[in-house]
């Protein structure tokens, strides 16, 4: 089962932001580089628990490294609130170079109440929307697949969640994260915030394409959610992702999507999400 996730948040699985990807039923396998003996990593531990994250899997890659015959070189450099306290910016200048030139990036974690009363373009997670932006990371990869052995500590019934198996891919770099105008000011006396929910229809056909990929390389099954009942923007997010249509393929609403979550997480294969 696989999502589609424009403009919105999931909690299911951990992320992986690629912009090229293979995926097969069982596992996610990224290809932005091609099979050499030493890769370059740059690491950003980030905040919080991210170090220890950064240090233990670090420690890892290099013993898979040693099994499979390659070597890596790891970068480490100041991102979220350690890059602010560092270089006075969420996302500094030589964090993004590193990024740039490095085979893959590592990313654990950030944010934390010391900068939380920040100004928001100065906040750690203002750093993750440049990152984004600044490498083309528009396709977000979050499986969520069951297992075996904590299956009785879903809360969630046995029969609902066992064999559940899914994909979200999440568009990252279009919709209300990154729509202009967007800001607060004041009118008629009072403060009015305001963003502005917008997408291009590449940036739907790219989102798409990744879906339906990787649909094709698991059961061929692909539903997408968007609120095209009331938003415009989701309108052309349907009429899009309607197009191609080269798997089953449904749609529904969120409210709907949530609720078959709940009961029957393996309904469909594949899911893009809008709204």
């Amino acid at each position: 089962m696989a999502f589609v996730v424009g403009g919105c948040r999931s909690g299911l699985g951990a992320p992986t932001s690629a912009r090229q990807a293979t995926v097969s039923r069982r596992s996610v396998v990224l290809m932005a580089t091609s099979k050499k003996d030493n890769y370059s990593i740059t690491t950003l531990p980030g905040d919080g628990i991210g170090p220890e994250i950064i240090s233990v899997t670090t420690d890892i890659l290099k013993e898979v490294g040693k099994k499979h015959d390659f070597s890596m070189e790891f970068t480490e450099c100041p991102f979220g609130g350690a890059g602010l306290d560092a270089a006075g910016e969420p996302l500094p200048a030589e964090t993004l170079a590193s990024c740039k030139s490095a085979d893959s990036i590592l990313l654990a974690a950030i944010g934390g109440p010391k900068w939380d009363g920040l100004p928001r373009e100065k906040r750690p997670e203002t750093g993750l929307l440049g990152l984004r932006k600044g490498l083309g990371l528009f396709a977000n990869l979050r499986p969520a697949k069951s297992i075996k052995q904590l299956l009785d500590a879903s809360s969630l019934k046995r029969e609902v969640v066992e064999g559940v198996d899914i994909m979200v891919v999440r568009e990252l770099t279009g919709d209300v994260y990154f729509g202009e105008p967007k800001g607060i000011e004041t009118k008629n006396g009072e403060r009015v915030g305001y963003n502005n929910m917008i997408y291009h229809e590449h940036e739907v056909t790219r989102i798409g394409r990744i879906a339906y990929d990787i649909s094709m390389k698991r059961t061929k099954k692909l539903c997408s959610v968007d609120k095209a009942n009331v938003l415009d923007v989701s309108q052309l997010w349907r009429d899009v992702i309607t197009t191609m249509n080269s798997v089953r393929f449904r749609q529904k609403i969120p409210c709907i999507v949530h609720q078959k979550l709940s009961n029957c997480p393996r309904e469909d294969d594949c899911w893009t999400l809008r709204w």
